[in-house]
């Protein structure tokens, strides 16, 4: 199996590139001991060719990619771009551009475009709403089945699978705080539908959880949760809160 991932998702931050400078190198300077984690920051497009001097042990990720080549795409980054400024990751099907009316087929483009590109996909799937009729797991299996549909099982390995529950997302209204039990959960359904698919290779697909984690229970959801990682949003702002949680994933290693 892989190693452990921590994947820091900065979205839209840092507003200038001297302060993602600096916190790049901070959270570098924090991590420098790290020898059993892959770390991989994602910060706005703008920034990666700059930081790209300062990523030894830590690698890069975009947040978004075009699903098609270069051309008339007003706007557009292709994963061909991405992939020449240095980044090897890159986030698709997220929460938020799932809200901005992004489908499942248009992911499923994206995803095939950033393996022909080189990089490796980061899918997000998740419910908006845990109902009590369990319906979450067939919009959970929906999503797995569309945004994959037609990837090699060659190339399934590249990809990882990022469980980002929106309840639990800090910036949804009235959200509640997801359990490793919640994760431990769907990331054994998530397991059986790729294992359907795609057979054996499967297995070698990580895991990974995003919904808001943090310094205070990243360790329970990488005891307990059933992971091979975690995707922080705004604990990656903060260095000594990443590192931290880096850190928690590294002595688990041990």
């Amino acid at each position: 199996m892989s190693k452990k991932i921590i994947i820091g998702n900065w979205k839209m931050n840092p507003s200038s590139l001297k302060e993602a400078e600096k916190l790049f190198n901070q959270v570098a300077k924090f991590v420098s001991g790290i020898k059993k984690t892959e770390i991989v920051i994602c910060p706005p497009f703008l920034y990666l060719e700059k930081l790209k001097k300062f990523a030894r042990k830590i690698s890069l990720g975009a947040q978004n990619a075009f699903g098609g080549d270069i051309g008339a795409f007003t706007g557009e980054i292709s994963g061909d771009m991405i992939y020449s400024v240095g980044a090897r990751y890159v986030i698709v099907g997220h929460s938020e551009r799932r809200a901005m009316n992004e489908s499942n087929d248009d992911i499923n483009k994206k995803i095939k475009a950033s393996l022909s590109a080189g990089l490796r996909p980061i899918l997000c799937v998740g419910e908006k709403i845990r109902d009590e009729n369990h319906n979450y797991f067939n919009l959970v299996k929906m999503q797995l089945e569309e945004c994959l549909k037609g990837v090699s099982k060659n190339s399934i390995s590249k990809i990882i699978i990022a469980y980002e529950p929106i309840w639990a997302i800090s910036s949804t209204p009235d959200r509640k705080d997801a359990t490793s039990d919640d994760s431990r959960e769907m990331t054994i359904f998530i397991r059986k539908i790729l294992s359907d698919k795609f057979g054996s290779e499967a297995s070698k697909i990580r895991i990974i959880y995003g919904g808001s984690v943090n310094e205070k229970d990243a360790e329970n959801f990488l005891k307990n949760g059933g992971v091979d990682g975690l995707l922080p949003g705004r604990a990656s702002l903060d260095p000594k809160k990443f590192s931290q949680i880096v850190k928690i994933c590294e002595a688990l290693n041990k």
